[in-house]
């Protein structure tokens, strides 16, 4: 069974996700950010954005949370066992100018360039499009390793925030802090407000301006 098929039977990846998918582009994301802030601010309020950037996600891939999420999955056993001899006892060495290092094992991570690494790493991070709640204002998008939340409510941003640290504390890759930053736009944009505080205790400062997918998000 090839990867395609069992795409189609049982591995599709949430709707708020749009990296690695047919037919859908880094557009679509930034499309969808477009029109859940213009609704908030279309009802009168000011709306959350924060951006979370992940450090080194592919590296840290942790294999064993992989299978667990593909297992869950009810992947074909076969297909699974072809997953597990081509990320397991990976050796890799490094040259440098006529010099070879002896070879080392690779433990964590997918390898880059591989046609399924891509989604792979969408699978693996799918549990994190399942934390937002609509209810409750909170919303979540997620273009590969490039996550956007989103609610009108500071306190609801804070809570989406520690939920996706919860998950990614388990799945092993790390938020690089110093790269995520939140944003208001709205009617009280310019409102002072407190930094978002990571369980971790990094703080999340306010910024005039974000930038996402290559586009810049201003207040």
């Amino acid at each position: 069974m090839n990867l395609i098929n069992a795409e189609q039977q049982n591995i599709k990846v949430t709707d708020n996700q749009f990296g690695f998918k047919k037919g859908v582009s880094c557009g679509f994301a930034v499309y969808s950010v477009r029109q859940i802030v213009d609704k908030f601010v279309g009802d009168g309020c000011t709306v959350n954005l924060c951006s979370i950037d992940l450090s080194k996600a592919f590296d840290k891939v942790n294999h064993y949370g992989l299978f667990l999420k593909l297992m869950k999955r009810q992947l074909p056993v076969k297909l699974l066992r072809v997953l597990e001899c081509l990320l397991t006892e990976c050796y890799s060495c490094i040259k440098w100018n006529n010099f070879i290092t002896v070879n080392f094992a690779v433990n964590f991570g997918i390898r880059q360039g591989s046609v399924l690494s891509p989604f792979l790493f969408a699978l693996y991070l799918d549990n994190l499009c399942n934390l937002c709640i609509c209810e409750r204002s909170r919303f979540i998008v997620v273009y590969a390793d490039d996550i956007m939340l989103i609610s009108p409510s500071v306190v609801e941003i804070e809570r989406l925030l520690h939920a996706c640290e919860n998950e990614l504390n388990w799945l092993d890759p790390a938020i690089n802090f110093k790269k995520s930053c939140c944003v208001r736009i709205g009617p009280r944009y310019d409102a002072t407000c407190m930094s978002i505080a990571s369980l971790s205790g990094h703080l999340i400062s306010w910024f005039d301006e974000v930038r996402y997918l290559g586009i810049y998000i201003i207040t």
